[in-house]
């Protein structure tokens, strides 16, 4: 299964990804699905969790990548390839290299986080650090592509890579063959388009359903206008579907065959990947846990059985720090307050003791003593508090002011 540059628009075909399953037989593992009880009492159906996090390379990038670079003929093998990715393709690329006996050149930006970095080295590929965005890091490939002869490896926008990605759609109908609704993190959007060529071929019934960050959601107007549109300056945490403009063959079979698009929230992101994590065990990126947030921002709206795919875990552990922070706050679970009080001995005391007698976990404590914005006996204490949900929080602030506190923020 090889396209030449002419070809790069071919529809992608059932055949095509039956195809690329037959050629990562004993290359990608076939992922696992778990049952998901927490999830399925929210949805009153069955939910399903594929754990592509679990995949080799921690992500489904492995798929499209190794069928990409193994359908190249041997003179294309032999001028080597390259790619532009801050992670997840990017370690999809050196490890499908590695493996195929092809050199591998991939372009990261600066500021890519150090252990995404160290693991595509350590996969074999030869790492160049460049830009400060992932345009920038294209642009660097793709003139590095140009000057070389090397093979440019698409993150999503070709059909070969579309058709490793759809192998994903062939495992989910073998694992779940009741199944009723696919959920699926939505980026360029290989990933939905192969699964949703893989599933719709065999199973018409099954209703597709993309999800966007809000933040970097490209494909609701683009499929309002009929055409691949540009956002500009996408902002998410989950990089992994930051992408500005869908990809011009999966925007097509995008189209044709997702029922819907929807979008998250940060907040939802984040509650999501702290359930993951709490609930089912499992580190999942922002990007993978996309799916869990759209069944918690609307449990009701999906035809059970479930399946959501969990697209990656390749989180950096500063990121997942701020995350989980991020998502407890978002459940109520965690509380910053700053408050000004009297500059007098054991005032400080006397104010973790208003918090003890509420039950608020203090999980950091700021006491500032000497500021120009302070008066000669005053003193401003920022709190950080671990909470029970929404309602604990407002016992909290009620109990504060109860004991003469002033909370300013």
């Amino acid at each position: 299964m090889s396209y030449s540059t002419a070809d790069s628009f071919r529809p992608v075909t059932l055949d095509d990804v039956r195809g690329a399953q037959k050629m990562l037989s004993g290359v990608a593992r076939v992922t696992a699905m778990e049952g998901s009880r927490h999830l399925s009492q929210m949805v009153g159906a069955p939910v399903h969790l594929k754990c592509e996090n679990l995949q080799r390379t921690g992500s489904f990038k492995l798929r499209g990548a190794y069928v990409r670079i193994a359908g190249l003929l041997p003179e294309e093998r032999a001028a080597g390839v390259v790619a532009a990715s801050a992670g997840n393709h990017a370690q999809g690329v050196a490890l499908a290299s590695s493996l195929l006996g092809v050199g591998s050149t991939v372009f990261m930006p600066k500021g890519a986080p150090l252990p995404k970095v160290s693991a595509t080295r350590d996969y074999g590929a030869e790492v160049r650090l460049h830009g400060q965005v992932v345009d920038e890091t294209l642009a660097a490939a793709q003139e590095y592509a140009a000057g070389t002869g090397a093979v440019f490896i698409h993150p999503f926008d070709h059909p070969d890579v579309i058709a490793g990605q759809g192998t994903v759609g062939l495992e989910i109908l073998e694992q779940c063959p009741e199944v009723r609704t696919i959920l699926v993190g939505i980026g360029g959007g290989g990933l939905a388009a192969g699964i949703a060529v893989a599933v719709k071929s065999v199973r018409p019934d099954v209703r597709i359903v993309g999800v966007q960050a809000a933040g970097a959601a490209a494909y609701p107007p683009s499929l309002a206008a009929g055409r691949p549109v540009t956002v500009e300056n996408p902002a998410t945490m989950a990089d992994g579907i930051k992408v500005g403009r869908p990809g011009d063959v999966p925007f097509g079979l995008i189209g044709e065959l997702v029922d819907e698009v929807r979008t998250v929230s940060e907040d939802e992101l984040s509650a999501a990947l702290l359930l993951c994590l709490e609930r089912a065990k499992l580190v999942v990126e922002p990007a993978g846990a996309s799916p869990v947030a759209a069944l918690l921002s609307e449990p009701g709206a999906f035809e059970g059985p479930v399946v959501a795919v969990l697209s990656g875990g390749n989180v950096d552990p500063v990121l997942m720090e701020r995350v989980l922070r991020h998502g407890m706050a978002a459940q109520g679970r965690y509380l910053a307050v700053r408050l000004r009080l009297t500059d007098r001995p054991g005032a400080l005391a006397t104010l973790l003791g208003a918090l003890s007698v509420v039950d608020a976990n203090v999980l950091d404590v700021s006491h500032v003593r000497t500021d120009p914005r302070l008066g000669l006996t005053e003193a401003e204490v920022e709190l950080h508090l671990e909470t029970k949900g929404p309602a604990h929080c407002a016992e909290v602030g009620q109990a504060l002011r109860e004991a003469g506190y002033a909370v300013i923020g």
